[in-house]
């Protein structure tokens, strides 16, 4: 039966799906597993998310199929490690447990940063640090973020082997990358906002920090921790996760975004975004596999910022088409251009916040004390091999 936006199913029918009993059927709805609601014609009656049982049947297959379960695994598969970081869970996003969105309202990066990472105390921030280099312009893009941030860390000197030292120092630097200036006691929102010339932004740019500190096991989390896994310091594996996060499939798509928007903003650019929706062409930025309803974080930002008109009535286009709702991406660029931030500002937002996140993958990677090294499946090419 339907409702909401929900299929819903009765613990006969998602019991015999799953092959199971009733009792085992109720540890898998305590487990958050399978998701139950009360029933809109018998308060007495449960009824359950037919998707989630679903997703449980399909799981018991592939565990079934060992190999084709690892394939898979790497590819919006099955959980592949342990964290007690992050968790994305029913369309929301939590930090230890923490609702980011809440947090988001009034929260900054710095009380995140402690929370994500674990035994530290907000105090860590307010211990001064030696500034690093003399001031320069800010160094905005994936490409010019990302060298001058490896730039700084390679810098940065041995670790001290205390933890929240050593977490605050690299944090600072990486505010200093997109800044261009090291960051003195004030909040590392508003650093930024005064460094781009733009304080009106400031609450902005403080809610994206928050909400771009971490997103489970990400392509750069999971580069952190196989960097952190092999023993590299905390700096060296924030710099394996900045080479994946330039990419143009992780938080290289600002770059992307950007030219969408861009583009819709030029001449006979309203009627080329109408064709590509017409077409159902993949607009850069507006689909998350892990959201179906829409990115929360990328909603969020968008929320109460004072919109290009270009930019609000592009979004509203691709909404009503049905192809997506905005992601953190389009959050980014949207608020990088209704601020006049400068050019290249979304990627560095994105970067500066997501660095407490690696940290926070990378100390809890090492306390495992184990080696993360994936098995390869070896198939023959169709080729001739080539004569050496």
């Amino acid at each position: 039966m339907r409702s909401s936006a929900l299929d819903l199913t009765s613990a006969e029918v998602a019991s015999a799906r799953l092959g199971i009993s009733r009792a085992s059927l109720y540890a898998y709805v305590s487990r958050g597993l399978i998701r139950s609601f009360t029933s809109p014609h018998d308060p007495r009656q449960r009824l359950y998310a037919l998707d989630d049982v679903e997703a449980l049947v399909e799981r018991k297959a592939r565990f079934r199929r060992p190999a084709a379960a690892a394939a898979t695994a790497l590819d919006w598969g099955l959980p592949v490690l342990e964290t007690r970081i992050t968790q994305i869970k029913d369309g929301r996003l939590f930090y230890r447990g923490a609702d980011a969105l809440t947090l988001a309202e009034t929260a900054g990066i710095e009380a995140v940063a402690c929370l994500l990472v674990g035994g530290m105390e907000a105090e860590a921030f307010d211990a001064p640090s030696p500034p690093t280099g003399s001031p320069e312009s800010p160094a905005l893009g994936p490409r010019a973020y990302v060298a001058r941030a490896i730039r700084l860390l390679s810098e940065h000197g041995e670790e001290t082997g205390h933890t929240a030292c050593d977490v605050v120092s690299i944090l600072r630097l990486m505010v200093m990358a997109g800044s261009g200036s090291h960051p003195r006691a004030r909040p590392f929102h508003r650093h930024l906002a005064g460094a781009w010339n733009a304080e009106e932004a400031g609450e902005a740019i403080r809610r994206a920090l928050v909400l771009c500190a971490d997103h489970e096991l990400s392509a750069s989390a999971f580069a952190v921790r196989v960097a952190a896994s092999t023993g590299a310091t905390l700096g060296n594996a924030v710099i394996a996760g900045l080479a994946a996060l330039s990419g143009p499939l992780h938080g290289g798509a600002t770059e992307r975004v950007r030219a969408l928007l861009e583009d819709h903003e030029a001449e006979g650019g309203v009627e080329r975004l109408a064709a590509r929706l017409e077409a159902s062409e993949e607009i850069p930025g507006f689909h998350h596999p892990l959201y179906p309803d829409g990115d929360p974080r990328g909603a969020a930002i968008v929320e109460g910022l004072p919109l290009l008109a270009c930019d609000a009535a592009a979004l509203s286009a691709i909404a009503e088409a049905g192809a997506g709702h905005a992601s953190v991406d389009v959050g980014l660029v949207a608020m990088e251009r209704a601020f006049r931030l400068p050019r290249g500002a979304a990627f560095a937002l994105f970067a500066s916040g997501r660095s407490a996140g690696w940290l926070a993958h990378a100390v809890e990677q090492r306390s495992q004390g184990s080696l993360i090294r994936p098995r390869a499946r070896y198939v023959v090419a169709e080729e001739a091999p080539h004569e050496p």
